[in-house]
């Protein structure tokens, strides 16, 4: 069972500085894309960033200018750095992917299990 696990989170004032990571226990054969969402209490999950295979970036308008996703193809990882937090920011991050990991599987969705964001004001 192919595993994405985040790291990273934890608490830190507005302002401050977070990076997330996502490390998948398998090497992808292929994705489509590796995304960031978050999910506050009480609200929906939103999708916060995207890199698609070919290195296309797309950002919510929420954290545009502040976060930045990148990718470690020879880790298997994902990152998420985010500068100058808000309160706003807290939520629940979650790591996922739209892969597979052999030429004999299927395209599927995996998703880490959250770490959380808390940013005090």
């Amino acid at each position: 069972q192919v595993q994405l696990v985040e790291s990273g989170g934890g608490l830190v004032q507005a302002g401050g500085s977070l990076t997330l990571s996502c490390t998948a226990s398998r090497s992808f054969f292929s994705f489509n894309s590796m995304r960031w969402y978050r999910q506050a209490p009480g609200q929906q999950r939103e999708l916060v960033a995207i890199i698609s295979s070919k290195g296309d970036l797309t950002y919510s308008d929420s954290v545009k200018g502040r976060f930045t996703v990148s990718r470690d193809s020879a880790k298997n990882a994902v990152y998420l750095q985010m500068n100058t937090l808000k309160p706003e920011d807290t939520a629940v991050y979650y790591c996922y992917a739209y892969g597979k990991f052999s030429n004999l599987e299927r395209f599927s969705e995996y998703w880490g299990q959250g770490t959380q964001v808390t940013v005090s004001s």
